[in-house]
């Protein structure tokens, strides 16, 4: 297939790398991102959700402020990572090979930043590891409600076959940033770009929404457990008319100043001495997975609903489900309760201890579909 070459959005719109941008190297990742580390962004948690919630401002044109762990967290952190490197090296080598398997081995991966990002460079490594493949990888933004960076599409479609583009994400909660890249990458289409595919590839798939997958279990993946200081130092993406204009990418921060609490290589690298141990299982999985029937049930989404119903709560946006959104929550809004299938999973011993810090309440439900949901609260 031919590559079909378009004229550039703007000049400005040009790649990042580390270590100029961002702690990872410039051979793990390629940011299509605009930096914005010299605007003051960052918002009060409760002035953001206030604003949020009343609809006069949307999640992506401020930041909150990040969160930074005390020692007991921070030691929470490296008992997870130890603990769950192995599991997330077997899901990273399924997911990979599982792709390489239906898609073929000529990949180029775009992760879905910031939480697609290290996942993103994990399944890159494997490939280079076991494939001798040097897959091109890039970070790109995508909004919930505003759609996709189409300056990026562009930039990556101008180089790398459509059919090649693989897009990347952590975890799957109910599946809202799954239906939002279909819907985008259909307008994209739409709008006459190429047709690319929306079989969003992640570690975890609880919310059952997705066919690509390296687990359906609803697991702890570290890089969860922390913001900017396990994604590389990148900020959640921004798009703000004030500071990205037409033709150039969605933005960004680098927080230059955390790179003394900075873990992102750390796991990249603790993940990565576990392939070897990893391989046989992975293998096993990934060709078990291309026997069975994948279709997403959106069970996930069902039992949202279920909740948001049971609790009075206005909106599944309100309703946070799976460790990883669960976490989010705790980190970056206004949360009100925490609910747990088991008082005492270890999988969520750091959510627990977000939520002590907080004053957030606790409640088992036995019955819950994923280990835990995190409820944002309502504002009057």
């Amino acid at each position: 297939m031919t590559t079909v070459h378009r004229a550039p959005d703007a000049l400005s719109a040009a790649p990042l790398t580390g270590p100029d941008f961002g702690s990872y190297t410039s051979d793990d990742v390629t940011w299509l991102l605009k930096d914005l580390s010299h605007v003051d962004l960052e918002a009060d948690l409760a002035e953001r959700e206030k604003a949020i919630q009343a609809g006069v401002a949307h999640y992506a044109e401020s930041l909150p402020v990040e969160f930074q762990p005390d020692a007991a967290y921070q030691q929470l952190f490296d008992q997870a990572l130890a603990e769950s490197a192995r599991r997330l090296a077997e899901a990273v080598g399924t997911v990979t090979e599982l792709l390489i398997a239906e898609r073929g081995p000529g990949l180029t991966l775009v992760s879905l930043a910031r939480a697609g990002t290290p996942v993103g460079i994990l399944i890159r490594r494997w490939a280079q590891r076991f494939h001798r493949r040097g897959w091109s990888h890039y970070a790109v933004s995508i909004v919930r409600g505003r759609g996709i960076d189409t300056v990026a599409l562009n930039h990556i479609t101008e180089y790398h076959p459509a059919r090649s583009v693989v897009f990347v994400d952590g975890w799957t909660g109910k599946g809202a940033i799954a239906r939002e890249l279909t819907a985008a990458l259909d307008a994209y289409a739409a709008a006459g770009g190429p047709r690319l595919s929306d079989d969003l590839a992640v570690l975890a798939d609880p919310g059952h929404c997705l066919r690509t997958y390296g687990t359906r279990d609803d697991f702890l993946i570290a890089s969860a457990c922390l913001n900017s200081t396990v994604s590389g130092l990148v900020s959640r993406t921004v798009l703000n008319d004030r500071y990205t204009g037409a033709g150039e990418f969605h933005g960004a921060k680098f927080y230059r100043e955390l790179a003394s609490q900075d873990v992102s290589n750390r796991l990249l690298d603790t993940v990565t001495a576990e392939f070897d141990a990893a391989y046989d299982a992975a293998l096993a999985a990934a060709r078990r997975l291309t026997t069975v029937d994948r279709a997403p049930s959106w069970s996930g989404w069902a039992s949202v609903d279920n909740v948001r119903a049971e609790y009075g709560i206005s909106s599944v946006n309100f309703v946070k489900p799976g460790v990883g959104e669960t976490t989010r929550v705790l980190l970056r809004r206004v949360p009100w309760k925490v609910l747990v299938r088991d008082a005492d999973a270890p999988e969520h011993a750091h959510i627990r201890m977000l939520a002590a810090a907080r004053g957030v309440p606790v409640e088992v439900v036995p019955d819950l579909a994923y280990s835990c949901m995190g409820l944002i609260k309502e504002q009057s």
